[in-house]
């Protein structure tokens, strides 16, 4: 491009620029062109305005008109639809095909301990509220997702697969939507399902009745599937009705106990109590026949129970990835066969459980309900210390209506009197081997290659003889002492007595305790620190350190000493996000046992033992038979190895 062309473009563009300046309009004139604008505008919205409203007076008039013409009609239009809808349904649905629809307003049934609440469609309880009871942050306490329940029976009925959880039962019984029982007094009520006699009627003497009875003062309430006339609509060669009971149980716990996790646990007819796996999905077939099935949270419980005993069952547990529900805990579904015996009418008993795992409340129920509290069922020695030791000592202080957290006290207090002669046996072993220890180092210079190492334990062996020391006297009552740790260890996460009970700065002794919440999370630690678990890991290590003096530990186990100082670091992370309950009890006992080590610091003169070992010296010791195995036994590994 020359120069020329380029002056042409800049002219040009000039000329443009002058132009479109000189035609704008000046700012007066841009305001009178608005006001003209809106005037228009105004107008135009009124006009629009009065023909909008002649517009809506027509139509509601037309309406009008067509409804009053309609309605002279309609009668018989109806009868035609709802004559052909009928049919429909009776194709699919049977002699069941009038309770495909009916009004679902919930019938509400109060007593002291629960609220249930039970819907028409199904029959059976759509949610259940402890009224007892709240969640971690005060919320109802509902034991089951009200859109996730399923309860129904499924049969054959003319190559027509029925569900009654799809169809609407009728009420029998029940005067109003709401009713509070109370006391011993007790409801009595069922949900009918009808057969048809017909488009829009129901056959009175053909039905599936759910008979409840519910008590005011009991968690327990009796249910009765009574078939009544039902033998030409299900099979007469049925020997089992299936059943189907679902649930999304809720999240009620602010912490997971790893070792009492939510799941189902079961009990074999005549034997003993099953569960599934707590820690993630699980389903199990069993084709045994089975007294009841529960749907088991880690404080609550929803129990079947069969009056005689279930044919078979396929249990099944397991967590959806996406739930709806944001206190979504887990799903847990039972498909259980009803026996059904070959009779115009069938009446099969069940029961249902509703309630809290305490342990009292389920075993006077004598169906070994109680058997889903883990107190240490697996090792019997457990079991029984919780059982005939700490639950009914523990239940005797906490009905006195102390705190819990002096009940923990005290209870530890009356356990450590109770292990006292123990732990006397053990430091009085601890300060024999203390006195000892100088001699055992003498023989350990005497004899330091490892080609000696059976002459050395000869000659300690023989010194133990000699002193009268039995150098396993305090392991045995160490060995003593670990049943009670362990069943405490099972028995204060599984308490629900513990359950949202404040103690100083813990707000739930079933949980975890925080003094401060991190913004972080650290891999197995947690995103909290618990004042109670760092008291406790503090004092075991003081123990250990103290315990390791006296016991004059020796310096050729490095290892073992290590090992010693790591476990306490270890239960730092396990319990930090246990209950508190048991980390203060464990602090509590690491407290007790230091004041009893200087009391028996007191009590035994060490000097006073040196000289009555020295005296035991002198005497002539007659070895005993197990002594003399032994000797020959390592006589005989020294002759091998020459």
């Amino acid at each position: 491009m020359n120069r020329d062309s380029i002056i042409g473009f800049i002219l040009i563009a000039a000329i443009l620029i002058g132009y479109s300046l000189w035609m704008s309009p000046s700012e007066a004139e841009l305001q009178k062109r608005k006001r003209i604008k809106d005037s228009l505008e105004y107008v135009q919205y009124q006009k629009d305005s009065a023909r909008k409203a002649q517009m809506i007076a027509a139509e509601a008039k037309n309406k009008e008109k067509k409804q009053s013409e309609q309605s002279v009609s309609d009668s018989t239009e109806t009868k035609k639809s709802s004559s052909a809808n009928y049919k429909q349904l009776k194709a699919k649905y049977d002699v069941f095909a009038n309770s495909v629809n009916g009004d679902n307003k919930s019938f509400i049934i109060e007593t002291d301990l629960v609220k249930y609440e039970i819907k028409p469609k199904g029959g059976f309880f759509k949610q259940v509220t402890l009224k007892k009871y709240r969640t971690w942050d005060s919320l109802p306490l509902r034991l089951f997702d009200t859109s996730s329940v399923v309860f129904g029976m499924s049969f054959f009925t003319h190559n027509k697969v029925i569900n009654t959880n799809d169809l609407y039962f009728v009420p029998v019984n029940l005067k109003s939507n709401h009713l509070k029982i109370s006391g011993n007094d007790s409801l009595t009520f069922a949900f009918r399902l009808y057969a048809d006699k017909g488009e829009g009627q129901y056959d009175s003497s053909k039905y599936i009745e759910y008979l409840y009875k519910i008590k005011g003062n009991d968690y327990m309430l009796d249910m009765q599937v009574n078939l009544v006339n039902m033998r030409g609509i299900i099979p007469a060669n049925a020997n089992i009705l299936p059943l189907k009971w679902k649930a999304d149980l809720l999240k009620q716990e602010k912490s997971v106990d790893r070792f009492n996790g939510s799941t189902i646990y079961y009990k074999h007819y005549k034997d003993d109590v099953d569960y599934l796996s707590e820690s993630g999905d699980d389903e199990e077939k069993i084709n045994t026949k089975l007294k009841w099935v529960s749907f088991k949270q880690r404080f609550f419980s929803s129990t079947i129970i069969a009056g005689d005993a279930f044919e078979s069952g396929y249990l099944k547990v397991h967590e959806e990835k996406h739930p709806k529900n944001p206190r979504y805990l887990k799903s847990m579904s039972a498909d259980l066969d009803l026996p059904l015996g070959f009779k115009v009418n069938s009446n099969i008993p069940l029961r249902f459980y509703f309630g809290p795992n305490k342990f009292y409340t389920l075993k006077r129920y004598g169906l070994d309900l109680e058997r889903q509290i883990p107190i240490g069922w697996g090792f019997f020695l457990l079991a029984w210390i919780n059982e005939y030791i700490v639950i009914p000592v523990f239940n005797f202080l906490g009905g006195l209506g102390w705190n819990y957290g002096i009940v923990i006290l005290v209870l530890t207090l009356l356990l450590k009197l109770l292990l006292f002669p123990i732990a006397y046996k053990t430091y009085l072993s601890s300060a024999k081997m203390r006195v000892l220890k100088p001699e055992i180092d003498e023989i350990n210079k005497k004899y330091p290659r490892k080609e000696d190492a059976m002459k050395k334990q000869q000659a300690i062996m023989e010194l133990y003889r000699k002193a009268g020391v039995n150098p396993a006297a305090g392991c045995i009552p160490m060995l003593l002492q670990m049943p009670i740790l362990f069943a405490m260890f099972r028995f204060f996460p599984s308490s629900i007595e513990l359950r949202q009970q404040k103690f100083l700065w813990a707000d739930d002794l079933s949980s975890y305790d925080s003094i401060l919440d991190l913004p972080f999370k650290i891999p197995f630690y947690g995103d909290h620190v618990s004042l109670f678990t760092l008291l406790m890991t503090i004092s075991t290590l003081i123990y250990t350190k103290i315990n390791n003096q006296m016991m004059g530990q020796q310096q050729s186990m490095p290892g073992m000493k290590a090992m010693m100082y790591l476990m306490p670091i270890m239960f730092l992370g396990i319990f930090n996000n246990y209950a508190s309950g048991l980390s203060y009890y464990y602090f509590l006992a690491n407290v007790i046992t230091f004041i009893q080590m200087y009391a028996f610091r007191l009590l035994i003169d060490e000097d006073k033992l040196r000289h009555q070992i020295e005296q035991n010296k002198k005497k002539p010791k007659k070895k005993s038979a197990f002594q003399k195995r032994l000797e020959e036994a390592a006589k005989q590994r020294g002759q091998v190895r020459r």
